[in-house]
């Protein structure tokens, strides 16, 4: 890990707001992701499940937490299960954790190494009635792939299939989506690394550079600063590249005239950042570029008013496709007639503006979170409004990152990074 240890304070809160919902005779058991595979005895880099780091702050492989508020022995009401370290594993992949630095990771008093895990839980599955269990239940999640969890769900049922199962997930998605103070403070790092990797590229971005060289400037910036990189796959669109939205080939040449959309954003201690910005390869925008941009930079301020305790997202998105709308009659993309014959179901605005304005960010970059809930403060999302416009090979898109506060606008954890069309010319041509 390239991060600070965190304080240990915030998982012992965030167990504590599971147990407050979890039913009598109940106990819940979470397990690490995989290192998966790609060929021969090739990996991919490991990605610890973000509800077991939310719980315990174990970062490492083949852990697994149990949290048994109604255990007879009081010893077990938590527990971690760790893959045991030893000389031969220090020498060849670094020492694990131990069980001194387990408790002093996550507050947990009771560690077991794994091979104890069958017996221990034996004890515990006689003494408990139901099980919560953790599935993937985000709304956009591919679930093709079967995870770890996923195989020890499927034993698990057929190892005690008397018990009664319930799911994880909607209390999880409550306390995810809030943040604590200690979240706030990880996702402020990873946005102010992503600052210092946009500024960079303002001084690095001319004629004739390819997408790819912008992606390694950025790499190199949040490697330095002690992030592990892009918390998604980064989009560094030029030109009519900008209107394809998930853009990630990043291999063509910045030519004079067009514009960059740059969907980037650095992690920092499994926390994301998500930013979008859009700059003129040759440091000006056209007119028509600038006037398009300030289009959604207008949309994009207004919205941001509207993320405050009580609004439903629902609501929100149909807010902004109103603002949408009127940004575009003004710039001749829509007419009264299009408003008029359009379908309720996919408006006309859709046309330019195809996407969702704002998303949950935490943990994960499409964080998990309620949508059937109001908003309430600590709450972290986007907002991204955005003009597609394939034919003048011109795209737009603003990005920022919001904690809802108790009163008033968001805080905005970006506020730091140049938005305005002119600062963003300025800063270019400075010499």
């Amino acid at each position: 890990m390239k991060y600070d240890r965190i304080n240990k304070d915030l998982y012992i809160r965030n167990r504590k707001k599971f147990v407050e919902q979890m039913e009598l005779g109940a106990l819940a058991i979470f397990n690490s992701n995989d290192i998966f595979p790609i060929s021969a005895d090739s990996t991919m880099p490991f990605q610890q499940h973000r509800d077991i780091l939310a719980l315990s702050g174990v970062d490492q492989e083949e852990s697994i937490l149990v949290v048994f508020p109604g255990s007879f022995n009081k010893k077990h009401q938590e527990i971690l299960f760790l893959k045991e370290t030893n000389e031969h594993i220090a020498v060849w992949e670094g020492e694990k954790l131990t069980k001194e630095n387990a408790f002093l990771t996550s507050g947990i008093k009771t560690v077991y190494w794994l091979t104890e895990f069958e017996s221990v839980f034996k004890q515990l599955m006689a003494e408990a009635d139901k099980v919560y269990i953790n599935t993937n239940e985000h709304s956009r999640a591919n679930t093709e792939v079967e995870t770890r969890e996923d195989r020890f769900i499927k034993k698990l049922k057929q190892d005690f299939p008397s018990h009664h199962y319930l799911k994880c997930a909607p209390i999880m998605h409550r306390i995810r989506s809030i943040k604590g103070p200690e979240e706030i403070d990880l996702m402020q790092n990873a946005c102010k690394i992503t600052e210092k990797g946009f500024k960079r590229l303002l001084k690095f971005i001319k004629p004739g550079v390819w997408e790819y060289e912008i992606e390694a400037e950025l790499m190199h910036e949040f490697l330095k600063n002690r992030s592990r990189g892009f918390a998604y796959t980064p989009i560094v669109a030029s030109g009519k590249n900008a209107c394809v939205l998930h853009y990630i080939e990043n291999n063509q040449q910045c030519k004079d005239g067009d514009v960059i959309l740059l969907d980037v954003g650095a992690e920092y201690a499994n926390y994301s950042s998500d930013l979008t910005r859009c700059v003129p390869v040759n440091g000006r925008f056209t007119a028509r570029q600038k006037e398009i941009y300030n289009a959604v930079l207008s949309v994009k301020n207004d919205a941001e008013k509207l993320l405050v305790p009580g609004t439903f997202l629902g609501e929100y998105h149909v807010e902004v496709g109103k603002l949408m709308e009127r940004q575009l009659l003004n710039l001749g993309l829509l007419s009264k007639t299009d408003i008029k014959n359009q379908n309720p179901d996919w408006p006309a605005y859709k046309k330019y503006f195809m996407h969702g304005t704002s998303h949950f960010i935490g943990l994960d970059t499409h964080d998990v979170g309620l949508w059937n809930e109001p908003l309430k403060p600590g709450m972290v999302f986007t907002c991204e409004p955005g003009i597609y416009i394939p034919e003048e090979g011109l795209g737009i898109r603003l990005e920022d990152d919001l904690v809802v506060q108790e009163n008033g606008a968001p805080f905005n954890l970006m506020k730091d990074i140049p938005l305005e069309a002119e600062e963003i010319e300025s800063i270019m041509n400075e010499s």
